[in-house]
């Protein structure tokens, strides 16, 4: 599963620190977040201009993963009182 993407303000505050010429490994070091969050964040500021979330490609799940829990519950609940 994915973890939570970073606010747009945090991913700001990195391309702001790069804009005024911090490197890669001291903006990781000062934000505490890995280089390669870093370094991807700054390349999608490059290519696209903006720090928003963008589209995800592919339809969307019809239920999330604690929706899919909770029915795999449900059925293995219902299954074995019968």
């Amino acid at each position: 599963m994915r973890l939570k993407e970073l606010s747009v303000e945090l991913r700001d505050r990195i391309v702001l620190r790069h804009r005024s010429g911090e490197g890669y490994q001291n903006i990781s070091v000062v934000l505490k977040f890995p280089k390669n969050t870093v370094t991807s964040i700054i390349l999608k500021w490059k290519k696209f201009g903006t720090n928003n979330s963008l589209p995800r490609a592919g339809r969307p799940a019809k239920l999330s993963n604690r929706g899919r829990r909770a029915l795999v519950r449900e059925v293995t609940r219902t299954r074995w009182s019968h």
